[in-house]
């Protein structure tokens, strides 16, 4: 067993917005090691969300995001030979953790001809309080609020 928890690497700022949060997300994004590529994508979608909505992309980026945070999510414990949901607070770098997934998994899963194209509908749909990413922490917080009986065997 651990004796204490790993540490966890301090995050660069990206070089364009100067935010850390944007290297998480790109890191994210990535896959097979290709930062650079990450990163472009990520910039593209920005900036073709600037361009779809006429505002700044990096704001309507943070407001999907926002918008995508979930409050609230339910965990299995298994009681008395029945497993139930319990309705469990988020913690706050799973809240971000989780939002940043579920964005860029269904910006994936979108029509489209290129992942900068995908991420920038799914952004803008995010920040309106449509779309996949926006419907899943909806799901999250109807499964919660549907399972709040069980919140007295909270963990």
């Amino acid at each position: 067993m651990r004796k204490q928890a790993a540490k966890k690497l301090p995050l660069a700022p990206d070089p364009r917005f100067n935010d850390k949060l944007v290297t998480r997300f790109v890191n994210n994004v990535m896959e097979q090691g290709k930062k650079s590529i990450a990163y472009k994508i990520f910039y593209d979608a920005v900036d073709k969300v600037s361009q779809m909505t006429g505002e700044n992309g990096y704001e309507v980026w943070r407001k999907a995001l926002a918008n995508v945070t979930p409050g609230v999510e339910v965990r299995s414990r298994r009681i008395g030979g029945a497993t139930f949901q319990i309705p469990a607070e988020v913690r706050p770098d799973r809240k971000i953790s989780l939002s940043i997934k579920w964005l860029v998994r269904y910006a994936g899963e979108r029509n489209g001809k290129s992942m900068a194209d995908k991420l920038a509908n799914e952004i803008v749909a995010a920040s309106k309080g449509e779309g996949a990413a926006f419907k899943k922490k909806e799901d999250t917080h109807r499964m919660a609020e549907a399972n709040k009986a069980f919140s007295h065997f909270r963990i």
